[in-house]
């Protein structure tokens, strides 16, 4: 076992936090708050390879692993530019199709998603099924040469600034049954696609959707994989994505903490910095430690996911997300509370912090699913659902 991080993962955290900084919180909240989109970092991101470090080499990315993707996950929102989708383009979807996509379809999306110019969303939740993945009621149908797409998806990121959306259907046979899920490529601008946005008090460039599918044809080969491969194909992306939330999480966390740490240490009351108090520095230890513990876990996960094993990776991936989004949490929360009325100011950019650490517990699976999922598979208690 070896708890140390390569040379080559040190240095590409460096790499990303150097890139970062060039940007920072101010530029992404303004960016955020007018409406816009943070492209610029994400081409720079693209453009240095750091958003395809788990593509393949083959085509064009660095052929590492998600471990590495997670740490510039990680090191962007340390640094104040918590980029949503890249927990969603190059994580999930462009997993999924370097595991199972065709060769076609490997050479058609890889290069793209290696540099950058390639985003797409990724759409599972429905209103109706909530974290329910066999519930699920959008369906595809074969009709001849084309795939017949209905239903609908909500809380879906980034739909307004991606060319295709990987969503999941279940297929429908001949006599209407519903049988196992796959997973579709849909251009944004097919016929019978439209979507609405979802106002939202997070403050972010990223934006949340609800989707329609009104009978949106697609050609044979937007299916990725196989008819077959059912929720085995699905967790493939799945696990990578809860990784991703988790390194998300504590890269927030960690700026939350530096800024308190920092305001603590040069913000003086009676002649003593505030961060001499026990009452000050206590709290804020608790929650380093805390940090530290979803770092290592989420280190573990992407650790065992990378060597391929799926159903250990999968345990430690729910882990990882469960702490990582306690500890955000509780992370933003001291961090509001050393600053005092300071905390919930402008000029400090917590309270913009505050709506997306929460949301940590939230999503991409809430906590409590999380919470079912290893008394269930860890502990062997009854399903309780």
């Amino acid at each position: 076992m070896n708890f140390t991080e390569s040379a080559e993962r040190r240095a590409l955290r460096a790499a990303v936090a150097d890139l970062a900084g060039k940007y920072g919180h101010e530029y992404f909240t303004a960016k955020a708050r007018a409406g816009e989109k943070t492209d610029e970092l994400w081409a720079e991101a693209g453009r240095l390879g750091y958003l395809g470090v788990a593509v393949p080499e083959e085509y064009g990315g660095g052929g590492g692993g998600i471990g590495d993707l997670a740490a510039v996950c990680e090191e962007l929102a340390a640094a104040g530019c918590p980029l949503l989708l890249t927990v969603v383009s190059p994580a999930i979807c462009a997993t999924v199709i370097a595991r199972f996509g065709t060769d076609a379809q490997k050479r058609r999306w890889l290069p793209g998603f290696a540099d950058g110019t390639t985003k797409m969303a990724f759409a599972i939740t429905e209103p109706d099924a909530g974290s329910n993945s066999h519930r699920l009621t959008t369906s595809i149908r074969r009709d001849g040469d084309e795939w017949v797409l209905g239903g609908g998806k909500y809380y879906i990121s980034g739909v307004d600034e991606v060319g295709h959306v990987l969503v999941v259907a279940r297929h429908v046979d001949a006599t209407g049954n519903r049988l196992l899920p796959s997973l579709v490529i849909v251009p944004t601008d097919a016929p019978g696609f439209t979507y609405r946005h979802i106002p939202m008090e997070v403050v972010s460039p990223e934006k949340q959707f609800t989707c329609f599918f009104d009978d949106v044809r697609l050609p044979l080969d937007a299916l990725v994989g196989t008819e077959d491969a059912g929720l085995a194909q699905l967790f493939a992306g799945l696990n990578p994505e809860r990784i991703m939330a988790a390194s998300f999480a504590t890269g927030m966390a960690r700026r939350a903490l530096d800024q308190a740490a920092d305001y603590a240490r040069t913000r003086t009351v009676w002649d003593t910095p505030i961060g001499a108090h026990q009452g000050i520095a206590h709290p804020l230890a608790q929650c380093a430690i805390q940090v530290e513990l979803a770092r290592l876990m989420t280190q573990k996960a992407a650790a065992l996911y990378d060597a391929g094993e799926d159903r250990a990776a999968g345990e430690a991936a729910n882990m990882a997300k469960y702490a990582a989004g306690e500890a955000v949490a509780g992370a933003v929360d001291q961090a509001i509370q050393v600053h005092g009325g300071n905390g919930l100011s402008s000029e400090y950019g917590l309270g913009a912090l505050l709506a997306a650490s929460r949301l940590s517990r939230i999503a991409p699976v809430s906590r409590e699913m999380i919470l079912n999922f290893v008394a269930q598979h860890t502990l062997r208690l009854p399903r309780s659902y």
